[in-house]
């Protein structure tokens, strides 16, 4: 962990222990909710206290002007009760100060500016701490005295602001403490309604969490909301959806896996009883079928094993440039011969066509399971046609049969691991039930797609799509695309099979 990690963790600290994070938002929007407070509170009183300075000053001056006013109408000076009585009630210091330049009243240094008041100027000013306001009393049109009065000044700079602002606070803070009071629990009552609302997903995820360790997988998670808690309990309901969807797929090829394994061994196991009991002889067709079932069994665990790899991406594709027309040639006679019984084989791949970016062996394996499935499924007098074409900087390649075909309903689910679309019909001739699974997996593999459709005139058609080899037309291309043969590519594990749910 980074040290402003380690900081920040310190400073989260106190809100770890709290219990949910319900509690922990709620926390932190009161303390938040406290901190501005306290910033407005400071931020005021500062406002506060420049306003209070400006009515301060104002009030002074109004109090000057009112001693002065009585000097004027009980005549000349010095000052008389009536005068006195009115410092005493405003509490402030005064001089007074008559033309002649004699001093007849002082409570603070006579300021230097007296002699501009006595001209009949009014002045503002400072002295010994104090800040003054001086006022000429006039009779008669003669200026006859000065009249100084002063309140306590606060001290300058920052220091002096600051005391100023805390004695405005301390004489407000029953209302400032109220105010505060009422904020942080309307704070806290929005802070638990909102936590409440924000945090619910959350509840509901860690609920649903806890089902699904269970191994109960039918639960989502209800999304409310498009913020980013909603998207992570969309991205949870597709979690458990391919959780539950995994875990059926587990039981069904645990299922499927069992049942085709048993079919050879108890049909070998069947036959050495039978051999140990005298019942049948150890002839060579007694033998012939035992070898049949121990070949099925043994091309089921390599064809699974082949599968197990191609998911995980374990497999690495030789890239070469392969021409389709031959290849198809090739693959189709070999099936013909085993399993010929009238049936038409057509390869109208075109000649011409350009070479395909592939590894030879996998499509030889994707031709074969196609042609296989073909053939085995045609009746005879039936055909089976290959075509491809090449389209975009992609080669289509289609094998078509004219056989019962697939229902639309099976369709989608053909490529699925032992998928039979007549659950009735017994696997007696050989077919293990993931040569489909495997050709789209190595298809994929190539970053290629396949899929199944009904032919217009009845029958099936399986298509399968590939890159094209690039190529060029002069000698660097040429030689670049010769180096390029048999260079290995790890099949990454994003084109493992996807099984349609």
């Amino acid at each position: 962990m980074t040290q402003d990690g380690s900081r920040q963790r310190r400073l989260l600290r106190p809100f770890d222990l709290l219990p949910s994070i319900r509690a922990k938002l709620g926390a932190v929007i009161v303390f938040a909710v406290a901190v501005t407070i306290a910033i407005m509170y400071v931020t005021v009183g500062f406002a506060l206290r420049q306003k209070e300075e400006s009515q301060q000053f104002v009030q002074l001056q109004a109090q000057t002007q009112s001693v002065v006013a009585g000097f004027t109408n009980l005549g000349r000076p010095p000052a008389s009760q009536q005068v006195m009585r009115l410092l005493n009630q405003y509490q402030r210091r005064a001089v007074i100060v008559e033309a002649n330049g004699t001093v007849l009243f002082q409570q603070f240094p006579t300021p230097s500016s007296t002699a501009l008041v006595l001209q009949g100027q009014a002045v503002h000013g400072t002295a010994g701490g104090l800040e003054f306001y001086g006022v000429p009393v006039v009779r008669q049109s003669h200026i006859v005295a000065a009249v100084f009065l002063a309140r306590p000044r606060q001290s300058g700079g920052l220091v002096g602001a600051t005391k100023a602002t805390v004695s405005l606070l301390k004489s407000v803070w029953w209302q400032l403490l109220l105010a505060g009071a009422i904020s942080a629990a309307i704070a806290l009552g929005l802070a638990r309604v909102l936590a409440r609302g924000m945090t619910q997903p959350i509840r509901d995820m860690a609920a649903a969490a806890q089902r699904l360790a269970r191994g109960e997988y039918g639960t989502d998670v209800p999304v409310q909301s498009r913020d980013e808690l909603g998207r992570l309990a969309e991205t949870f309901n597709q979690m458990a959806g391919q959780l539950e969807s995994l875990e059926r797929l587990r039981r069904d090829l645990v299922a499927n896996v069992s049942h085709e394994l048993k079919t050879p061994i108890s049909a070998l196991r069947a036959h050495l009883e039978n051999l140990l009991d005298g019942v049948e002889e150890p002839n060579r067709e007694t033998l012939q079928l035992m070898l049949g079932q121990a070949e099925r069994l043994t091309r089921l665990i390599a064809e699974l094993l082949d599968l197990s790899r191609l998911e995980s991406g374990g497999v690495t594709l030789q890239l070469e440039p392969v021409r389709i027309e031959p290849l198809v040639d090739q693959v189709g006679r070999e099936v013909q011969v085993a399993r010929s019984h009238g049936v038409t084989f057509r390869n109208r791949v075109p000649a011409d066509l350009p070479p395909v970016d592939a590894d030879r062996e996998r499509l030889y394996q994707v031709l074969f399971n196609l042609l296989d499935n073909a053939f085995r499924f045609t009746p005879v007098g039936g055909s089976i046609t290959v075509n491809a074409a090449c389209r975009d900087g992609e080669c289509e390649i289609s094998v078509e049969d004219t056989g019962p075909g697939i229902p639309e309903e099976h369709l989608p689910f053909v490529f699925e691991r032992f998928y039979r679309v007549d659950r009735a019909r017994a696997r007696g001739d050989g077919g293990t039930g993931i040569g489909l699974t495997i050709a789209k997996s190595v298809v994929e593999a190539h970053g290629g797609r396949i899929w199944a459709e009904r032919a217009e005139g009845g029958g099936c058609r399986f298509t399968f799509v590939l890159p094209m080899r690039a190529t060029g037309g002069d000698a660097e291309t040429t030689a670049a695309a010769s180096s390029a043969h048999g260079r290995q590519v790890l099949v990454p594990a994003s084109a493992r099979v996807r099984e349609a749910s």
